[in-house]
């Protein structure tokens, strides 16, 4: 069955004194494009994230936004150490700058406490094995929620997606049983029409039979009929396989829709240019809502 391209998981746990919350969700893109968004610690992970994810999803650009708190046993309070690099380069700006100036105000200890990022929340030192191993499960249980919103999505679409293509194939096979008519009432036409100028003189049926030829012959729209039907074949038969199906199926729109532009440009009957309107309308639908599928 086919999948949706956009959908949202979330899972959370906490292991010993951490807890991890993951949010991932998936919107339309023609490639993959994978976003994280997680503490500092979790930086030596990223490559592996990223891989977990890919080996899930092959379509879409996924958002992951990963948190870890840390309660260390110490009642949820946390933790600050000095962040005396930036402390120092501060320092020596505004040394420069009280110099520069010619200011008589004095550097004290509130200044310095007041600039920004002086004070940064501490960290204990991690095992990035502990880290794989525990984010890996909140991680994979928030993927197990996107696939099932994507696939629950997928349901509706192929439904909507298999509405559209029976009535695209209703429309061709009115076109297909039009088709005969037209050339049988070009015939009667023109054979009517030679009468009125000739005054009701015998038609030459040699003659009749040859402008019916070539009438027949530039009009014909077998071929793709045909082809049109070929492609709306295998067009429902990736919509019912598992398989990722959202490219080629943007493909086979396109190729319908060159089918039923030859179609309407061969032939001037009304009642076939009103089902192709009709199937150029479903079409344009189609390929809207394969643009959400995987």
């Amino acid at each position: 069955m086919i999948k949706s391209m956009t959908g949202y998981g979330r899972s959370e746990s906490v292991m010993g004194d951490r807890k991890y919350v993951v949010e991932i969700k998936s919107l339309n893109h023609r490639y993959l494009e994978i976003s994280l968004r997680m503490p500092s610690a979790l930086f030596p992970l990223e490559l592996e994230i990223k891989k977990k994810i890919s080996e899930q999803f092959s379509r879409g650009r996924i958002e992951a936004i990963i948190r870890m708190d840390f309660n260390n046993g110490r009642g949820g309070e946390e933790r600050y150490e000095l962040n005396l690099p930036l402390i120092r380069n501060y320092y020596e700006m505004l040394v420069k700058l009280k110099q520069e100036l010619n200011l008589k105000d004095d550097i004290s200890l509130q200044t310095i406490a007041g600039l920004r990022d002086a004070f940064v929340q501490s960290e204990p030192s991690l095992d990035v094995g502990v880290l794989s191993a525990e984010l890996g499960k909140v991680l994979e249980e928030a993927m197990a929620a996107l696939k099932e919103m994507r696939n629950k999505e997928g349901e509706n679409l192929y439904r909507d997606l298999t509405t559209r293509v029976e009535s695209i194939e209703h429309s061709l096979d009115l076109i297909a049983m039009r088709a005969p008519q037209v050339v049988l009432e070009y015939q009667k036409r023109i054979a009517e029409r030679i009468k009125e100028i000739t005054g009701g003189a015998a038609v030459d049926e040699i003659r009749l039979n040859q402008e019916v030829a070539i009438m027949a012959e530039k009009s014909d729209i077998t071929e793709e009929i045909v082809r049109l039907k070929s492609h709306i074949h295998q067009f429902d038969e990736l919509i019912k396989s598992d398989e990722t199906a959202g490219r080629k199926m943007d493909f086979l729109i396109q190729e319908m829709v060159r089918e039923v532009n030859t179609i309407g440009s061969k032939s001037s009957d009304l009642e076939i240019s009103r089902n192709i309107v009709e199937i150029k309308s479903d079409l344009a639908k189609l390929r809207e809502q394969v643009q959400n599928i995987e």
